[in-house]
């Protein structure tokens, strides 16, 4: 009875022991990622931005025949040759272009905070990717064009202000609502970091719903890279309800993709039912479509390619280079239980 006292006596200690070493193994790995991700965030903050918001939408609302030219010659990628400058004093006068423009002064009264957060993105993005140029920033009207929000071409970044008005504008009333809910001030940041990612990656090698999840996967990497502190919802352009439900669901979204053989399927039907923004995504199950998030292929493309990225020892750069059966092979991808 004393032996086996004492046996379990030395068995206790041996496991308080290696509890102890794993505590003090777990606490070490907390404590040099937290250093290794200090130190990251030094060498960002380092990272020289020269940017200043351009209110083209406030010139051009005080725009009179005078000063046309002198606006033209400013901006002459906002003024396609083929129209006469009548035109354009002609829409300037235009009433509907005079409510549009006091609706975004009444929004957008100040951009400075706006613009410290978009000098902090590209910090991020020109440390990940150091051949990015810093743009010139520049923000417009659009007659709410809620598909080119954000558009950057040739280190012009123009910034739509009349589609982040707010989900509930009267501009908006004929607008479905998974569409409103995203004409969002907070969603200017998520819809640059796409438009980022989107120019650094190449678009997808093959029409495979495989081929396009993975390329929405990366842009979804990417932005969470440079927004971190943004919330995961946000970067998917989903509401709090949506974000919830895919990771609810992310394991009988994965069973239906395996057991209906969709992903390496090229039926052009795949990409609105699964990809594209809608009012859900298309399961073809009653019930189930009615409560599902839209894109739910882009939220798997992103598990997938974030499992990729943990489980090899591989760059950013060959992460965007590597096609998407390479990186599905070597992912691991599980899908959350």
């Amino acid at each position: 009875m004393l032996q086996l006292n004492l046996y379990l006596m030395r068995s206790l200690k041996m496991k308080s022991r290696f509890k102890l070493l794993l505590l003090l193994q777990l606490l070490f790995c907390i404590f040099y990622a937290c250093d290794s991700s200090s130190k990251i965030e030094k060498e960002i903050e380092k990272i020289p931005v020269n940017i200043k918001i351009e209110r083209f939408d406030k010139k051009f609302a005080e725009l009179t025949p005078q000063q046309l030219p002198k606006l033209k010659a400013q901006y002459p990628f906002l003024f396609p040759q083929i129209y006469s400058d009548s035109i354009w004093i002609a829409k300037s006068q235009d009433t509907l272009q005079q409510q549009l423009n006091e609706e975004v002064f009444k929004k957008f009264t100040d951009l400075s905070e706006l613009e410290l957060d978009i000098i902090q993105f590209l910090k991020r993005v020109k440390y990940y990717f150091p051949q990015v140029t810093d743009p010139r920033v520049i923000t417009v009207t659009s007659d709410v064009d809620y598909r080119n929000k954000v558009i950057l071409s040739n280190d012009l970044l123009l910034i739509s202000l009349d589609t982040y008005l707010g989900e509930k504008h009267f501009f908006y009333k004929d607008l479905q609502q998974y569409i409103t809910e995203d004409l969002i001030p907070s969603q200017i940041l998520p819809d640059m970091a796409k438009v980022y990612a989107k120019q650094l990656q190449g678009l997808p090698k093959d029409r495979t719903l495989l081929s396009n999840m993975v390329y929405y996967g990366k842009e979804l990497y990417l932005t969470d890279l440079f927004l971190p502190n943004v919330s995961n919802a946000a970067k998917m352009g989903y509401t709090e309800a949506q974000w919830n439900w895919v990771v609810a669901n992310e394991e009988e979204i994965w069973r239906y993709f395996i057991d209906k053989q969709l992903l390496y399927s090229t039926d052009a039907n795949l990409a609105s039912r699964f990809l594209y923004p809608a009012p859900f995504s298309k399961f073809y199950l009653e019930q189930i479509d009615k409560e599902s998030s839209d894109r739910v292929g882009q939220y798997i493309g992103w598990r997938i390619v974030d499992s990729y990225m943990q489980n090899n020892n591989v760059s950013l750069q060959q992460l965007l280079k590597n096609d998407a059966e390479t990186i599905f092979k070597n992912s691991k991808y599980k899908p959350a239980r």
